[in-house]
């Protein structure tokens, strides 16, 4: 039984986290922790546990006691707090903000996306959790990257949901302003642009293009929907610019031992994946250009559903546990 703490665990990603890890065979919650509701029953913030469990958040945080840990804090707390408190070295690390993403000397912390980086994951202890837009945007183009096939520019359009803003109100998550509403917001200056140019740098050696991402605030709770642009050099069937077929067997071949994520040959939907931890893929040819759609739902592929996958490598166990999670497709 692999025993976990929860840090940040108040917000939507943490109770969605207490969600999973209730109903994973192999899991036990030693603590969540949240400073503001200690004391108080998880059930009562996460009101859709009602009846799962009797866990009370927790000021106190005994590491000794866990296997583990999630931080669920906002984006550059997790560094701030793990140089503030002394993690034991046989605790491992479950990152769900920005801070550890991008390698550097500075921290041994693995980039836990799965699809590429499954051998990595299953012998580290410090572990980034890949962001929701970066996890969504790289299932469409990693297969192409390791193709060699980004040679221009890259056009990204997505859409997420209210969900991925956190639980925190804001100006911009109020009912009144988002429903019946869209938005832009951080055009070309996404941060997860950051994580998305080093996974594709590292499959492809290079990547002397840019890619264009324009982010939507959707009407809709959760999951991202995103379409990618790519164009293609030289004639049709040739090496730089493959035909229909040929991309397909591609995608295919990329994502054959993926445990969650599915190319499929016709056009996906949201649907398809909200409430599961799949991430589903579909590419269109267009003469030199190809449209690839790719849709993952934000709370659970976009991130504790991610993480809960890369536990389940980093401790032995086969990465669906726990995950088999179904999608009402209405």
């Amino acid at each position: 039984m692999i025993k976990i703490g929860i840090l940040g665990a108040a917000g939507y990603t943490g109770g969605e986290l207490i969600r999973l890890l209730l109903n994973h065979p192999e899991a036990e919650i030693v603590f969540a922790n949240s400073e503001s509701n200690a004391g108080n029953p998880v059930s009562d913030v996460h009101e859709g546990l009602v009846g799962d469990t009797d866990l009370v958040f927790s000021s106190e945080m005994p590491f000794e006691a866990v296997d583990v840990i999630f931080l669920c804090f906002g984006h550059g707390k997790s560094r701030a707090f793990l140089q503030e408190h002394a993690v034991p070295s046989y605790v491992k690390i479950i990152d769900l903000a920005q801070d550890f993403r991008i390698a550097g000397d500075d921290h041994d912390f693995v980039y836990g996306l799965p699809e590429i980086h499954k051998d990595t994951i299953c012998h580290c202890d410090h572990l980034a959790n890949p962001g929701c837009f970066a996890t969504c945007i790289q299932l469409g183009l990693l297969p192409l990257a390791k193709a060699g096939l980004l040679t221009r520019d890259v056009s990204v359009n997505a859409i997420t949901g209210s969900t991925g803003a956190g639980q925190k109100p804001g100006s911009t998550t109020h009912f009144s302003w988002r429903n019946n509403n869209i938005s832009t917001y951080k055009v070309f200056s996404h941060q997860h642009l950051h994580e998305i140019r080093q996974s594709v740098r590292e499959l492809q050696g290079s990547l002397d293009a840019s890619i264009d991402f324009i982010p939507y605030r959707g009407d809709f709770p959760r999951g991202i929907f995103c379409t990618e642009v790519v164009t293609f050099d030289g004639e049709e069937g040739t090496a730089g610019n493959p035909d229909q077929s040929q991309l397909e067997a591609l995608y295919k071949d990329f994502y054959a031992d993926a445990a969650f994520t599915h190319y499929v040959d016709r056009s996906i939907d949201l649907k398809q994946v909200v409430n599961t931890n799949k991430g589903l893929v579909h590419i269109d040819k267009f003469g030199n250009k190809a449209v690839i759609t790719s849709v993952i739902d934000n709370l659970l592929k976009g991130a504790v559903g991610q993480a809960v996958q890369n536990m389940n490598l980093m401790f032995g166990l086969d990465e669906t546990t726990g995950l088999r999670l179904k999608a009402s497709g209405f």
